[in-house]
């Protein structure tokens, strides 16, 4: 999934073997970088791990962010498409939560620049977590006696319990959530029996088929700064097949946001960090195995026919990036004494 009007068509000139040459592999930071507005403060982290796993911010007191970016797993839910309150469920597949520091942008189709912006969304989305308003979100808080405590700690004394600080506490948690350390980071670190001999196979075969074009850089997802999305159109080439089994086509996509007519069937690159761990796959959710994945990327946007055995070899190479994870403890939510909010 990478910009169709830069790479992706240089690439297709080049030819595989430039492309395997040319693969620049990167060891995962341990530490993701942060806004100069929002430094990473232990204070902040807390308040964010408490607001992240708190179903209060959903209007029926069921959902939470952790609900659809499960931390306990692969930072999301495994289901096809995410569910909300009164068991509503959206168009698309929650993304991981795990490593999205390191994203250029959020959502799949890109349309938030920031994990703070990212942040603020859903909380309000109807299907989502249902809040009609931010304000009235603020005013649930305030009626937390823990929370006020807790944002001053944060972000000062002052009127401290707002939108933004929210979103600023749950980013500040989020770009905790990274996953360095795989067998991968260690190979290419010069751990040369990290990796399996297949799964060695495997990361060839992933930078000769021509992978690499869209999923490089260290979370796999492009290279561009924070704001600047890397974007792919998917599929690129049609398949009636594919089309009738998953329905890939259906979701316009980037489209949908922008409605720009270029950006039909536009996608974000999505990280392939622990990808093992996140089935079903694809915006839809439609693909339930990573073989089956492989397969289908390889065809619909490559056009290619891969091997049993080269598929085999990438899937072994993928399971090379399932990183370590960092212990998350579940928080105490301050409590509201004899007392609901619905």
């Amino acid at each position: 999934m990478f910009n169709i009007r830069s790479l992706f068509s240089t690439l297709a000139l080049v030819g595989a073997t430039t492309v395997a040459s040319a693969a620049s592999w990167e060891a995962l930071p341990e530490k993701a970088p942060a806004p100069a507005d929002n430094p990473t403060t232990a204070a902040r982290v807390e308040l964010g791990r408490v607001l992240y796993h708190d179903p209060r911010l959903s209007s029926t007191g069921t959902v939470s962010c952790s609900s659809c970016h499960n931390t306990m797993l692969g930072g999301e839910d495994n289901r096809p498409v995410a569910m909300g309150v009164n068991g509503q469920t959206g168009g698309r597949s929650a993304p991981t939560v795990w490593n999205a520091a390191f994203n250029a942008t959020q959502f799949w189709d890109g349309r938030a620049p920031s994990l703070e912006e990212q942040a603020k969304g859903p909380v309000t989305n109807p299907i989502e977590m249902g809040m009609k308003s931010w304000d009235d979100v603020v005013a649930r808080l305030k009626q937390i006696p823990g929370y006020q405590a807790a944002f001053q700690k944060a972000f000062g004394n002052g009127d401290s319990i707002t939108m933004d600080n929210s979103a600023k506490a749950i980013a500040a948690y989020e770009r905790t959530l990274i996953t360095p350390n795989s067998p991968y980071d260690k190979y290419v670190k010069g751990n040369k029996k990290a990796l399996s001999e297949q799964q060695v196979r495997g990361m060839d075969t992933f930078a000769e088929s021509g992978c690499v074009g869209c999923h490089s850089g260290p979370a796999f997802s492009g290279q561009m700064e924070q704001g600047a999305g890397v974007f792919q159109k998917f599929p690129m080439h049609d398949n009636g097949f594919f089309e009738a089994k998953y329905k890939l086509k259906k979701d316009s996509g980037r489209f949908a946001e922008t409605g720009k007519e270029a950006d039909k069937h536009m996608w974000k690159v999505p990280t392939l960090r622990n990808v093992a761990l996140t089935a079903p796959y694809f915006h839809n959710g439609t693909v339930k195995t990573l073989d089956a994945a492989i397969k289908v990327m390889a065809k619909l946007q490559l056009n290619k026919d891969l091997t049993a055995e080269q598929v085999a070899d990438i899937e072994a190479f993928l399971n090379g990036l399932t990183g370590t994870f960092p212990e998350q403890k579940m928080p105490h939510l301050p409590p509201t004494p004899g007392k609901t909010f619905n």
